[in-house]
């Protein structure tokens, strides 16, 4: 499956920010899909997960209660909804997919297929 994840930008402080993830080339529907970041110097993390129908889902602890994960399998895209934003959410952010993932929550080992990164700066 090929990923193309769009959607990065500048955004201020306790701003938001949409990105989104189009998937082509196969059935979209079978796989788990995730969002990770790399800020620079620092470790791919990751950020948040749903299933391959979209009923379940898992967030960092960073993630929880500001960004929101989900998908629309008739588009085979998924989404990242971001929410007040803070310096420190400052990374390339890239989606992933996996067809035998258990759950919705993996390291980045775990993921085989993978987007290129969209980069999001939160300037104070």
């Amino acid at each position: 499956v090929q990923l193309q994840a769009s959607g990065g930008g500048v955004v201020q402080v306790g701003g938001s920010l949409g990105l989104s993830c189009a998937a082509s080339g196969r059935t979209f529907s079978n796989y788990v899909m995730g969002w990770f970041r790399q800020a620079p110097g620092k470790e791919r993390e990751f950020v948040a997960g749903i299933s391959r129908g979209g009923g379940s889902t898992d967030y960092s602890n960073s993630a929880k209660g500001r960004f929101t994960i989900y998908r629309d399998n008739a588009k085979n895209t998924v989404y990242l909804q971001m929410h007040s934003l803070r310096p420190e959410d400052t990374a390339a952010y890239y989606c992933a997919a996996d067809r035998f993932l258990r759950g919705t929550r993996g390291s980045s080992s775990e993921f085989e297929y993978w987007g290129q990164g969209t980069l999001v700066t939160v300037s104070s």
